[in-house]
């Protein structure tokens, strides 16, 4: 084993808490498997970093500018590929740790992408329409020499959607003087986007919660499960899990949380929340808080809502036998060694939540060739493609004794590693 030792170097401004718990993650695994140190230099900063002023004009006529970024960690396995969010947290840190996981995420599901992602600091929820649709057209523009289908290719994530992604392709498509439906992800089936791409990272998760179970050998009938974050991914992958016979017995959105020992009726929350907007005052469920709810004894945790929910603080007192990430980063390093001394399975973010990038890829694919699938057909490549990467983080984790995120990092940073040796170093 290699010891890899880092040049010394001045501190980047993306070296926020969120981009060192990345980096961490990549050194830990980098040392395990012996990564020669200048590769391993390589891939602990993004390849480049954007940072943009966003103004706009807002409806009362004034003009306000936000702050906007997109960065490219990788792109030596094909063009920068991910999502774009809208969040008065957003930073350089954030951004630059979600594309350097989208790296590995990309490498480990066999993608042809490199990893990035964006995003604007900005409340979303206080801008109307219109004002939204300014700002994203604006942001389009100023870092419209990033994107293009070969080059970057936006999706939807924190409060973005198939809107936002169809004025970015209209904005682009408008400035180059031709239609190019695959220059983003996520957008709509009436202009180019793939049927299964709404659902596609909650499916994803619910296939790895039914892989997890069986890998560990839990033979309960109906496994129970807990869905912190009932947002798209959290509702559906609680729908999908219901409809296989999961038993649902906590969920959460940002208002609060609700519980019931028996199981939660998930169609009827659903048209519940539709209505009221949250699921607090659910009928026949308790309230709880998202912190009282992680520590419920359940078959299986779902963290579908921000990073950082499973800490050093917390671990020793989670009582489920496995964790399904379905949000970004939401157990912390020190987290992750606690619960695998516990004998608890994480099924890291890289894995779980990678059914979003993967239809993605589908719906790009698409566009490129201007051949269309059925939903059918869509569900079936991504469950394929899903079950070939659980069965390889699973073998890897059974037989190296690493923990499933250092074997899921060590099967994508190994294929980057490769193909960086392949290409060599220019000039």
């Amino acid at each position: 084993m290699v010891a890899v030792k880092s040049v010394e170097r001045p501190t980047m401004e993306c070296e926020t808490e969120h981009f060192l718990m990345a980096q961490r993650q990549l050194d830990e695994i980098a040392l395990e498997m012996g990564l020669a140190p200048e590769l391993h230099e390589r891939l602990r900063y993004p390849k480049r970093a954007l940072i943009v002023t966003v103004p706009v004009r807002m409806d009362d006529g004034t003009v306000k500018t936000f702050t906007g970024y997109r960065v490219h960690h990788d792109t030596t396995l094909g063009p920068a590929k991910g999502g774009l969010r809208y969040h008065p947290e957003v930073n350089l840190g954030e951004v630059s740790c979600l594309a350097m996981l989208m790296t590995w995420k990309c490498a480990l599901m066999g993608l042809p992408y490199g990893g990035a992602k964006g995003g604007i600091r900005v409340e979303p929820w206080k801008l109307s329409q219109g004002e939204l649709e300014r700002l994203t057209r604006r942001y389009t523009s100023e870092i419209i020499n990033l994107l293009g289908p070969d080059k970057d290719i936006p999706a939807p994530d924190m409060y973005t959607n198939e809107q936002t992604m169809a004025w970015i392709m209209d904005t682009y498509s408008i400035n180059v003087g031709h239609t190019v439906p695959s220059v983003v992800t996520g957008k709509p089936v009436s202009i180019g986007g793939s049927y299964g791409r709404h659902e596609a990272t909650g499916r994803g998760v619910a296939f790895c919660v039914r892989r997890a179970v069986e890998h560990c050998g839990i033979k309960t009938k109906n496994p129970t499960v807990v869905v912190q974050g009932f947002g798209n991914v959290g509702a559906i992958t609680a729908k999908l899990l219901h409809q296989t016979d999961y038993k649902i017995i906590a969920v959460s959105d940002v208002h609060g949380g609700i519980y019931n020992p028996d199981g939660i009726d998930i169609p009827r929350l659903n048209a519940y929340v539709t209505e009221m907007g949250k699921v607090e005052g659910f009928t026949g469920s308790k309230p709880i808080s998202n912190s009282d709810m992680l520590e419920l004894e359940c078959d299986v945790l779902v963290p579908a809502a921000l990073g950082g929910q499973i800490t050093k603080a917390n671990a020793d007192r989670l009582r489920c036998k496995i964790v399904v990430e379905g949000a970004n980063g939401p157990t912390s390093p020190e987290a992750d060694i606690i619960l695998h001394q516990r004998g608890i399975t994480v099924v890291p973010d890289i894995l779980a939540n990678a059914g979003g990038v993967t239809v993605s890829y589908f719906e790009w694919v698409q566009g490129l060739m201007h051949l269309f699938w059925t939903e059918d057909e869509v569900n079936s490549r991504l469950e394929q493609i899903m079950g070939r990467a659980c069965d390889q983080v699973f073998e890897l984790s059974a037989k190296s004794g690493l923990r499933p995120r250092m074997a899921a990092l060590r099967i994508g940073v190994s294929k980057l590693a490769e193909a960086k040796k392949l290409r060599g170093l220019y000039p």
